[in-house]
Formats: C-alpha cells, sequence, structure tokens
C-alpha cells in the first residue's frame, strides 16, 4: 500500500456496546495492524437526544478489557483531535457553508407536522428532486425570506442536494462494485440548527478526511448510506482521498431470521454486551462476557470466525496469529449466525490453555463466594485441585461444582448411587479398608492403589462396588478424578474421617440414604 493504513472505529455512547460492534471494532484493529497502520477511536456524538451517561467510559473500558489498544482517540490524544465530534461543531459549520456557498446544499425549514403530512398525502415520501420543489426551503424561497426566517430564529436543517439520472459506484473489498441509482437516494439532512450539530453523514465524511482515514471498515447496515457518502466526497473533490469501503456482514440470530439482538441472548441465556451494563435510566442489568467468565482471548477468537475464515481448518488462534491471518477475501458475504455454543466452546480450550496456578488464582474469588477461605488450604492444595478437574468446565465458576469436594465434606449422598452401590456389607468392608488406609505409610496414590486393588481382589469383593462406596464416602457421589489422586491430595486423615462418616450417615439399601 503506498499510504499508511488508518482505521477508525467510531462508536456512539448511547449506550453499551453491542457485540456485533466489537467484532467491527476487532476486525479494524486486526487490519490495521497487519498493516502496521494506526487505529483511532473516535466518539460519534452529534445526536445528543440519545447520549446515554457512562457509554463512553464503558466502550474504552470494553474494548480495553479484550486488548484492543487504539494509536489516537480521545483518550489517548492525537494529532487530528479532537476525537469527539461534540467537539467540532466550528469545524462542522465550516464544512456546511462550503457546500451551501458550492450549491452542493440546501437550508429547509419544514417543521415536523409539515413532513408527517406529506407522509400522509404521498406514498413512500421521501425528500429529493420529486418533492423538494414543493416544500419550505432555500430552493424555493426568496432569499431575502430565508434571511428573514434565519434572523428569526426559525429552526431549520441543512439538506444534501442529489442530483437524480447518475449511477453512483461504491467500491467495497468484500462486495466489489456496487452500483446505485441516484434517483432512489433521498436529500438527506447534514446538519440541525437546533442543536448546532451536523448529522452522522456530514460529520463521517468531514473527520474521515480530516483524520487521513484510509479504509472504512464498517457492518453492512451502512452499506445504503455509501452511496450518500461518495456523492459527498465528490461535492467537497475529495474522490482521489476517498477511503476504500468494506462493510461487514451481519451477526445473526441463532435460530430464525434476522440481526442479532438483546432478547435473542436473554431469550436463549448468552450476553450480547462484552461487559456487564446497568441502565441509569431504568436500573435494568444486563449481562457481560467478562462477568460471565469468559476469558478475553477466548471471545476475541470466537468473534473473529464470525464471518470470516483463516483460509483453512484453524479455530484456536491468538490474536498476534489473527492479526497475521488476517485478510477482507476470507470474509463472507452473507450473514453469520451467533453460535454462542461456540463460544462456549472456545472458552473452554482457553481455560484448558491456562497454567493451573493462573487457574487456582482465578477460581480462589468462587471459593470465597462460596464461604471457603482459600489460605485454609493453601496454593499448592488448590493449584492441584484445579488441575484434576479443569476438562470438565466452561468457566471458572464451574470448578465450584466439580472440585467443592475438596473443600468441603459432602453433607449428602447420591440417592441412587446409594441404592446401586451400598448394601448392609458396605459398612463394615469400609471399616476394613480404613483400617487398611491407616496402615499405608506412604499416602501416595501410586503407592497406596495397588495395594487397595490387592486388597479387594484377595478377599473376593466386587471392584465396582467397593470402589464406588469408597468414592461415594469421599465425594458424596460416583463421579470425579481418579480415587488415589483425591486421596492423595486429601491426606490420609481427611480421606479416613470421611470414609467414617460416610458408613456413620449412609443407611443400607433398603432404607432412606441420608
Amino acid at each position: 500500500m503506498n499510504r499508511e493504513v488508518r482505521v477508525r472505529f467510531a462508536p456512539s455512547p448511547t449506550g453499551p456496546l453491542h457485540i456485533g460492534g466489537v467484532r467491527t471494532a476487532l476486525y479494524n484493529y486486526l487490519f490495521a495492524r497487519q498493516h502496521g497502520g494506526k487505529m483511532i477511536l473516535r466518539i460519534e456524538d452529534t445526536d445528543s437526544q440519545r447520549f446515554v451517561p457512562g457509554a463512553e467510559d464503558y466502550i474504552n473500558e470494553a474494548l480495553a478489557w479484550i486488548g484492543i489498544k487504539f494509536d489516537e482517540g480521545v483518550r489517548e490524544g492525537g494529532p487530528y483531535g479532537s476525537y469527539k465530534q461534540s467537539e467540532r461543531r466550528d469545524i462542522y459549520r465550516e464544512y456546511v457553508g462550503k457546500l451551501l456557498d458550492a450549491g452542493k446544499a440546501y437550508i429547509a425549514f419544514d417543521t415536523p407536522e409539515e413532513l408527517e403530512a406529506c407522509r400522509s398525502e404521498i406514498p413512500n415520501f421521501q425528500y429529493d428532486a420529486s418533492t423538494r420543489g414543493r416544500m419550505r426551503n432555500s430552493l424555493t424561497l426568496p432569499a431575502d425570506e430565508v434571511k428573514r426566517l434565519i434572523d428569526a430564529g426559525e429552526k431549520y436543517v441543512v439538506r444534501f442536494l442529489v442530483e437524480p439520472g447518475r449511477d453512483v459506484e461504491v467500491n467495497d473489498l468484500i462486495r466489489g462494485k456496487v452500483t446505485i441509482k441516484s434517483d432512489i437516494l433521498d436529500d438527506k439532512v447534514l446538519y440541525k440548527s437546533a442543536d448546532d450539530l451536523p448529522t452522522y453523514h456530514l460529520a463521517n465524511i468531514v473527520d474521515d478526511h480530516l483524520m487521513k482515514i484510509t479504509h472504512v471498515i464498517r457492518g453492512e447496515e451502512w452499506l445504503p448510506s455509501a452511496p450518500l457518502h461518495v456523492l459527498l466526497y465528490e461535492a467537497f473533490g475529495w474522490s482521489d482521498t476517498q477511503p476504500d469501503f468494506v462493510h461487514l456482514p451481519l451477526l445473526l440470530k441463532p435460530d430464525g431470521k434476522g440481526k442479532l439482538s438483546k432478547r435473542d441472548g436473554d431469550r436463549l441465556g448468552f450476553p450480547v454486551f462484552l461487559l456487564e451494563w446497568k441502565d441509569p435510566a431504568t436500573g435494568a442489568i444486563s449481562a457481560g462476557y467478562r462477568e460471565s467468565g469468559y476469558l478475553p482471548e477466548a471471545v476475541v477468537n470466537f468473534l473473529a470466525l464470525l464471518g470470516w475464515n483463516p483460509g483453512d481448518d484453524t479455530e484456536v488462534m491468538s490474536m498476534d496469529e489473527l492479526i497475521e491471518k488476517f485478510s477482507f477475501e476470507h470474509c463472507s458475504r452473507s450473514g453469520a449466525k451467533f453460535a454462542y455454543e461456540k463460544g462456549k466452546w472456545f472458552n473452554h480450550t482457553y481455560l484448558q490453555q491456562l497454567p493451573d496456578e493462573q487457574l487456582a488464582e482465578l477460581f480462589k474469588p468462587v471459593l470465597i463466594e462460596n464461604g471457603i477461605n482459600p489460605d485454609n488450604f493453601g496454593d499448592e492444595y488448590i493449584t492441584r485441585a484445579v488441575g484434576m478437574v479443569k476438562g470438565r468446565i466452561n468457566f471458572v465458576k464451574d470448578l465450584w461444582e466439580q472440585a467443592r469436594f475438596f473443600f468441603t465434606a459432602p453433607e449428602s449422598y447420591d440417592a441412587k448411587a446409594v441404592k446401586k452401590r451400598w448394601s448392609a456389607d458396605t459398612p463394615r468392608i469400609m471399616g476394613e479398608l480404613v483400617e487398611l488406609l491407616k496402615a499405608q505409610p506412604d499416602f501416595t496414590g501410586s503407592v497406596v492403589e495397588p495395594v487397595v486393588m490387592d486388597w479387594i481382589t484377595s478377599n473376593g469383593y466386587h471392584m465396582g462396588n467397593v470402589m464406588n462406596a469408597f468414592r461415594l464416602t469421599v465425594v458424596g457421589e460416583c463421579k470425579g478424578p481418579h480415587m488415589f489422586d483425591i486421596t492423595e491430595l486429601m491426606g490420609k486423615e481427611e480421606t479416613v474421617r470421611r470414609i467414617l462418616t460416610g458408613v456413620e450417615r449412609i443407611h443400607p439399601a433398603d432404607e432412606p440414604a441420608v
């Protein structure tokens, strides 16, 4: 490429950042880093009516959590600031003036009531070449009347003048060349006097030009606005520096048709926001991937593969690997179903890759939440316990269900297992096992296991019944890691204590179990 790649992610602070927006930010980041370019965060807050307190901070925190770093932005600064559109009013006024002076835009005074009356009268009404002549604007009103209305403080908007009869070409790096007839475009509002702010269409173009953006990578939902943006670049005389367009496929519902929404997440039980969000107006709380126990690396990997593939069967990729492999040639044109169960699989995979020591540290808050003081067990104990059960988890919080018996003795015993594995003779056999275990000077699992196996065989006991009864007393149910790995970690004293407690509390099969 002949020029430095510069991309921007430009969210509006109107609420929490949707997972679709996160994927857009991620693709911008991967592309920029692959080409040694710059990543800019620009806050598009020109819609003052929809501003939500806390949303901007949320966006910054969410993207930082998954490892997206910006080179320029509201927090980082940079040579083209301010990077918040509400602070660039003077710039936008200048460019609105240029369009008006060149006859590329005009002032319109139509009230909401007048526009609604037109919509009621004219099917599929839009403000364009076929209707602008009957409206109240600077094209139909005398110049002195326009001045009088402005001086009187009447609210107005500035609309772009779209000339009919043209083929407008949009070149997209995913979809190729898209040609649109200008006749179907309306004269979009570019500026509103009511709040002295531009709309998305003008601010977006001006900022992309002044900030030297080379690639506009955004969601497919913005594709209909691309022809207008091409015309705006032309109107300003900037066609030679117009960015390349990339319109990413939509994220679709996991089931059925349509775009992924928060309601889908609520209905099927998965987050659609990176971080938990508390609505400042209603107090309603929406789940976040971070608080739900996802690792940021897993979320990045999962999102990257929704609408893109590396060209082979590789699935698990670090951020650096994604940067190396990413290309728009392998982006899909069609929408990507949001396979949230695959997200769980990625989280499981990344958890398995964590060192047991790191996973143990993540588990400590879960222990505390369940009334266990980690200091009573020590780092080595917790680490070894986690290492035995981590293969069964999708989230750190799952470790409690899988490993709780390491930290608290059973308070009840699985009724089905008691019925199947516990007989009137079992307490006597467990008593013999206790004496055998007490006699072992070395309680290492590899040493104790053959001793116990020989004892079961030489006495003619049923291997399955004895070992499951043993497990039942220690664990509370007939599942878990290798039995002698468990007892080695717990130690002789705790193992014997649990067997004796189980013998006391578990009743024969013909009586109810505790």
